[in-house]
């Protein structure tokens, strides 16, 4: 097995290092957080942050590099108090990862990649049309985090929109009939096969399968 000290990872260059220590905590969320700037210009994000943080109120929180250059997305949030989580699905991997790019803030990514905005019952932000799972967020708190200077921007759930099938019985959101990708590390698109579901389990009980 590979050894790579903290001695070794402060002398990788950047990118390297950026890659490596990115790819450390495993899968994570693909996401595309839609706000709307005062002038009116549609941005489009990408995240792999976004973590739940309760269920009742149902929150959600993502990570915001420090804002010592302009953020359009959480300027846009702070100012509006609304934003939209978007699920990256198969079929537009290119475009979701071409959101990343840094783009002024009077130019939209959804113009620029082709990504369809979606407005529902007057929320003050852009779905992405093409997301099989769709949520409009209230902001609610910002938690800076002083070891790095990032900020936690924890927002609640005010809707959910899904694509018909992906909701279960039991309220189980079945991620993969939606074809939604995770990443790994930085760059790298994945989708998940599901291939096991168990059921609640208590000290001293087998683990049953769903």
């Amino acid at each position: 097995m590979d050894k790579i000290s903290k001695g070794d990872i402060l002398s990788y260059p950047r990118l390297y290092r950026a890659n490596l220590i990115n790819s450390l905590s495993g899968y994570k969320s693909a996401n595309l957080i839609g706000t709307l700037s005062p002038n009116g210009t549609e941005n489009l994000g990408t995240f792999s942050s976004v973590i739940h943080l309760g269920s009742d109120p149902a929150l959600l929180g993502f990570i915001l590099r420090p804002p010592t250059v302009p953020r359009n997305t959480y300027e846009n949030l702070k100012r509006s108090k609304y934003y939209t989580i978007n699920h990256i699905a198969k079929d537009f991997l290119a475009e979701a990862h071409h959101c990343s790019a840094k783009y002024a803030e009077d130019i939209s990514e959804f113009e620029r990649t082709g990504l369809t905005p979606l407005y529902r019952n007057d929320w003050p932000a852009p779905f992405v049309a093409e997301s099989p799972v769709q949520l409009m967020l209230k902001f609610k708190e910002e938690v800076p985090i002083k070891v790095n200077n990032t900020i936690m921007i924890i927002g609640e759930v005010e809707a959910i929109y899904l694509q018909d099938g992906l909701l279960q019985d039991d309220g189980f959101v079945n991620l993969q009939k939606g074809e939604v990708a995770c990443i790994n590390g930085l760059d790298a698109y994945c989708l998940p096969n599901q291939e096991k579901r168990f059921a609640y389990t208590r000290p001293f009980e087998m683990v049953k399968e769903l």
